[in-house]
């Protein structure tokens, strides 16, 4: 079992939501945190939070602005980090974007920019901290992907590949790092209730709505304390919940009727928008 006291925890996309919730978390268990995000006010914010959270004066809490999709500030920012705070113990890349929409009201452009963000965002976190982990043979990799990346959604054709990405990189990362000392866990969340969220629900399709609201909407720090239990236990799968649970262990078997629901919900959803704009 991890003690977080004294480990430095790296997150990307901390000054909101989920990484944010978990930097708080372990900020209260002792751990150095450093945050990295693109807006200065927001990591700003976020550091008083952190900096309050923490167990003992001698804590450090950094803050680095870089834009993810940008591999070499990806790379400047976890330098500064090791410099200023230390090698890092945890990485956890939850830097995001979602744009929820029909196929074809999603520009080219935006599934680019959720390509860029969610998985070489996340790739050039990882590659940029793995370094400073095999140097001292050991480090855990937090990836965030989604029930998303389990099974793909109706209205998250630019979303959902990415993050179907994050978890190939992580299962084909899991069995190469193990013997070096490295765990990797791939987190996946259920809806939570964060500013991502927020902005994927002004253009989620109808037909979305109702598949998602089959679920309940997580706060972002019932996500954090389940993510900061499975890096305590060293759980590969961190699934928040009895229905990420088991769609992630049966997403195979499962998936054929999960289907045939979802196209169910979706076809009702066309229905009643039709008679609600009938004349």
């Amino acid at each position: 079992m991890a003690d977080f006291a004294g480990q430095h925890a790296i997150i990307t996309g901390g000054s909101s939501g989920i990484g944010r919730a978990t930097a708080l978390r372990l900020a209260r268990e002792g751990a150095h945190v450093t945050i990295v995000a693109r807006g200065r006010a927001r990591l700003d914010d976020a550091r008083e939070a952190i900096l309050a959270a923490r167990v003992t004066p001698d804590q450090r809490i950094g803050v680095v602005a870089a834009d993810v999709t940008e591999r070499q500030q990806v790379d400047s920012a976890v330098a500064v980090a090791i410099e200023e705070v230390g090698p890092p113990d945890i990485l956890m890349t939850s830097a995001g974007i979602a744009h929820c929409d029909y196929f074809r009201a999603v520009p080219p452009e935006a599934f680019e920019r959720a390509m860029a963000t969610n998985y070489f965002g996340t790739l050039y976190a990882i590659h940029a901290a793995l370094p400073a982990m095999e140097r001292r043979g050991r480090g855990h990799l937090v990836l965030i992907s989604s029930g998303a990346g389990l099974i793909g959604i109706y209205g998250y054709a630019a979303y959902s590949p990415t993050k179907f990405a994050v978890r190939g990189l992580g299962e084909s990362l899991r069995a190469e790092l193990g013997p070096r000392g490295i765990h990797v866990s791939i987190v996946y969340p259920p809806d939570t209730d964060t500013p991502q969220l927020k902005e994927e629900n002004r253009t989620k399709p109808a037909e979305t709505r109702l598949i998602s609201g089959l679920a309940k909407t997580w706060s972002a720090d019932s996500v954090a304390r389940d993510i900061v239990r499975g890096i305590r236990r060293g759980a590969f799968m961190i699934t928040p919940g009895l229905e990420m649970t088991l769609l992630a262990r049966l997403h195979s078997i499962i998936g054929p009727g999960l289907n045939w629901y979802f196209d169910r919900l979706a076809a009702r959803a066309r229905r009643d928008s039709r008679a609600t704009s009938a004349p």
